[in-house]
């Protein structure tokens, strides 16, 4: 009988380019779908909870497969990380539902992009954090980040890369809090667009630096033009950190 198998796992993305499967790069799925095979006697396709790019990290991601391999999902994740690299690592397993999928029972996420804020770089946040040596107004960038809240077309804050039906989407909360001299800005939503969260960043930290004001964002919303909101901050920053199913999943501690 074939099960349906959900992983919880995490990522450092640095090395790789991306989740999604490509024929000629290393990535995050490619590799972990080679572990699988190795472990439960089969080729195997796995359903990611979403593509995040080359750079890009997870503190939380979802993916699921199908299998007829009988071995207990309490064992999986200690016999798939014999298999993979240091920087991917398996949490737990669980049987889910014939009809779950990693993707389309996945109802919010959030993503949380990283700013080491200090005059002199720490070598340690390199690739983990964007790295901005002017002193940066939290309390200015909050102001900004709360415009995006809401259900908008989110055009003028996305990269052409992967077709969509419709550029609308709902962001539930978006924020930026201060600890120390990391900025963390979260932001959660149903669903979000190519590159969405890192322009999202660089526009807030275009308000931060005087060359946009939090009120410009809605006007800029509303034109669905590219050009006029901020940079595409380097994806090092960003992390994928929450996600919200529809059906209760026993992945999360």
């Amino acid at each position: 009988m074939e099960r349906n198998i959900a992983l919880s796992l995490r990522y450092e993305g640095t090395r790789y380019h991306g989740w999604q499967v490509q024929k000629n790069a290393v990535t995050v799925a490619g590799t972990l779908e080679a572990a699988c095979a190795k472990v439960v006697g089969h080729p195997v396709h796995l359903t990611g909870c979403g593509r995040t790019d080359a750079g890009v990290h997870a503190m939380c991601y979802v993916a699921n497969f199908r299998t007829s391999c009988r071995i207990p999902v309490e064992r999986l994740p200690y016999a798939l990380n014999t298999h993979l690299p240091e920087d991917i690592v398996v949490l737990k397993a669980a049987e889910v539902s014939a009809g779950f999928n990693a993707i389309g029972s996945c109802i919010k996420k959030e993503y949380t992009y990283q700013i080491y804020n200090d005059r002199v770089r720490d070598p340690f946040y390199v690739h983990r954090a964007y790295f901005y040596p002017k002193r940066l107004d939290e309390t200015l960038m909050q102001r900004a980040a709360e415009q995006f809240i809401g259900t908008h077309d989110f055009a003028a804050v996305r990269s052409v890369g992967t077709d969509v039906r419709s550029t609308v989407r709902t962001i539930y909360d978006c924020g930026v809090t201060r600890q120390g001299k990391l900025l963390r800005l979260r932001v959660s939503a149903n669903g979000f667009l190519y590159n969405m969260v890192r322009a999202i960043t660089g526009t807030v930290l275009y308000c931060a630096e005087g060359k946009l004001r939090p009120e410009d964002i809605g006007p800029i919303l509303d034109r669905g033009d590219r050009s006029l909101a901020g940079p595409t901050a380097p994806p090092g920053g960003l992390y994928l950190t929450r996600l919200w199913y529809e059906e209760e999943v026993d992945l999360f501690d």
